[in-house]
């Protein structure tokens, strides 16, 4: 199993913008994307500028061809966008 942390900085007059966008971005993938057993959007309760999408995979190889599809090629490339900074990336394997 395959967990993927990606967080943006998101300017603050783009946030509902950013939302709109990301939540098309959870949709396309829960619906058409095998493997994919969570993915979800978070707003940080501190800084709402600050949005994570939070997922988890069955494998490495079926996150390599979510990054592949149509949709994620579609959307993602339109953060940078509303970005104020780049963001992180982060994967996780499970161990135990």
């Amino acid at each position: 199993m395959i967990k993927v942390v990606a967080k943006n900085y998101i300017k603050a007059d783009k946030v509902d913008e950013f939302i709109v966008l990301a939540k098309k971005l959870v949709q396309e993938t829960v619906q058409k994307d095998a493997g994919c057993i969570r993915y979800e959007l978070f707003q940080d309760i501190s800084n709402p500028q600050v949005l994570t999408i939070i997922e988890e995979w069955e494998n490495k190889d079926l996150l390599d061809l979510h990054m592949s599809a149509k949709h994620f090629k579609e959307i993602v490339p339109l953060f940078g966008g509303f970005t104020e900074r780049p963001g992180e990336t982060n994967l996780y394997q499970k161990l135990v």
